[in-house]
């Protein structure tokens, strides 16, 4: 990989990211909370478990106290 970038850096940027942080990763806190819900249904179907997600999620949606929990667990912000 490392001879490829450098035979192409012309027009070739490389961006070198971050490995797994779940700690930093907001969404990691909701589907933890998603995955609690369901961690137990003994769904018969797809349907089943799709419409468990969606109703957990709905009820995360309208607590927006869990959702600042779960970026506050980060350690992050919003703002400008």
């Amino acid at each position: 990989m490392r001879a490829f970038i450098d035979r192409n850096s012309d027009w070739l940027t490389v961006f070198h990211l971050p490995t797994y942080a779940p700690d930093l990763n907001t969404q990691e806190g909701i589907w933890s909370l998603v995955k609690r819900e369901i961690g137990n249904l003994a769904a018969a179907d797809l349907t089943q478990i799709t419409r468990a997600v969606k109703r957990k999620l709905k009820q995360i949606q309208y607590r927006p106290d869990v959702i600042d929990g779960c970026l506050a667990g980060t350690s992050l912000a919003l703002g400008t």
